[in-house]
């Protein structure tokens, strides 16, 4: 399944988690060996939530949140009759999350629309410059959306030189000790944002939730834009308001891609 492009292999864990599970997740992620994506997500039983939702990124890692992965966990188990309910709570590492399927979806369509309450972000710092060990520099936004962004804004469109030459850099600056998500963005109006993203664990991603999130509200506080933002990702656009609870709310598009074995 995939989320504007940022796409996971989706497993019903509810029975319990395989104890490979790091190693299986290099293995299912890569794109010439195994199935391919960004990484894997888990639908686990829960205790104190409808579901709980684990993620292993593309190097084993295990991940604290995904904006695109929740949106699309919703759609599996809605699609899948595990649930009839439009309004969830799925858990995760950054905590329990309140979903809401689009009213007019039904189980199976390609395509479901889905809005997560993602909370209230905290912003460390709205801008501070790290020396990267090429010797440039890099300014930012620090903000966590239960996990942790640095959000770089520019008069210029996202660059390659940008993203997959600084991005993987500045992820495993020592101001980042648990490493971070780096978002290149820049100002297209008062409602609208391009993005692009080197993701924690992953590499360059098509779409990050959380980034997104993260971009948007670095934005909204630095007066930049209004408080309701369409976030142009490579995969997609993702609609990112903030309402008067401070909360983060995200929309955007869950998408099933195919379903199989694999030994």
């Amino acid at each position: 399944m995939h989320g504007c492009g940022n796409d996971y292999v989706y497993i019903d864990c509810r029975n319990g988690v395989p104890d490979n599970i790091k190693d299986m997740a290099v293995r299912l992620s890569d794109r010439h060996k195994g199935v391919g994506g960004d990484g894997i997500i888990l639908i686990c039983s829960s205790d104190k939530a409808d579901f709980l939702m684990r993620i292993f990124n593309a190097d084993g890692s295990e991940g604290m949140m995904c904006g695109n992965g929740i949106r699309c966990v919703a759609k599996y188990v809605f699609d899948k009759g595990l649930t009839d309910k439009h309004h969830l709570l799925i858990d995760s590492l950054s905590g329990v999350k309140v979903i809401d399927i689009d009213t007019d979806a039904r189980p199976g369509d390609e395509e479901t629309w889905v809005t997560v309450d993602m909370g209230k972000p905290e912003i460390e710092t709205l801008e501070e410059t790290i020396v990267l060990p090429d010797g440039s520099m890099l300014t930012g936004s620090i903000v966590s959306m239960g996990n942790p962004h640095f959000v770089c804004y520019s008069d210029e469109t996202p660059t390659d030189d940008k993203v997959l030459v600084k991005g993987p850099l500045a992820e495993k600056h020592s101001r980042f000790p648990d490493r971070s998500n780096i978002e290149f963005a820049r100002i297209i109006g008062k409602d609208e944002v391009e993005m692009r993203v080197w993701e924690r664990g992953s590499g360059e991603t098509m779409a990050c939730g959380t980034g997104a999130c993260a971009t948007a509200v670095a934005a909204i506080a630095k007066g930049l834009t209004g408080r309701d933002i369409t976030v142009h990702l490579r995969g997609g656009d993702l609609r990112i308001a903030l309402d008067d609870r401070g909360h983060v709310l995200m929309t955007g598009p869950a998408t099933t891609v195919f379903e199989g074995y694999i030994q």
